[in-house]
């Protein structure tokens, strides 16, 4: 049996280290420990797939809170089931003794509310994930309103676009020619058509 520690942030840019010190304290060993610098929306991440691979029945999963698990509600959920009765591996969650599945003497009363804490623990995760994604809509929003531009500076219409254009207009030129002459590409040339049309 082997117990291992699960650490989660979104970026290379957050901190870890209050996670790392809590599953040290556990106590677990460095070497048994797994970080992941990636998302929370999906389990598809590579340290996370990789400790899976590693996990047999008897094992122990120890995580800070069920957010580091995940954000996804109905993947952590299935996640749980695959781990707990599926492969046979506990799980301890460090900030919710609750749910902590290595109680051999749970009654039914006990696994049911640890199965309801859970599901709410992880409806909690994934609202936070929403408002997180709100949050970040609501600032480029905020900041576009401001004027701050996203993205790529526009491309400068060169001096010949003007007569390529009243070309095209006749009939002279496809649009695709016509982008070529001017060294753009046809969806620019076709953009700058329609911000002149005013559509």
């Amino acid at each position: 049996m082997t117990t291992y520690g699960y650490a989660r942030v979104s970026t290379k840019e957050q901190n870890v280290s209050r996670q790392l010190d809590a599953l040290f304290a556990f106590p677990l060993e460095e070497r048994d420990i797994y970080v992941d610098y990636y998302s929370g929306a999906s389990f598809s991440r590579p340290t996370y797939q990789r400790l899976l691979r590693l996990m047999a029945e008897g094992d122990v999963l120890v995580v800070t809170s069920i957010d580091r698990l995940g954000r996804n509600y109905k993947e952590i959920l299935e996640q749980w089931q695959d781990l707990t009765r599926v492969r046979g591996v506990d799980i301890v969650v460090l900030d919710m003794p609750l749910l902590d599945t290595r109680a051999s003497d749970r009654d039914l009363t006990g696994t049911l509310i640890a199965d309801i804490v859970l599901q709410l623990l992880s409806y909690v995760a994934q609202v936070e994930r929403e408002n997180i994604r709100q949050r970040q809509a609501e600032g480029i929003a905020a900041a576009r309103a401001r004027g701050m531009r996203f993205g790529r500076p526009p491309i400068a219409r060169p001096e010949a676009y003007r007569g390529i254009r009243q070309r095209v207009s006749r009939g002279e030129l496809t649009h695709v020619r016509a982008a070529q002459e001017l060294g753009v590409s046809r969806s620019t040339f076709e953009k700058w058509l329609r911000e002149d049309r005013g559509v």
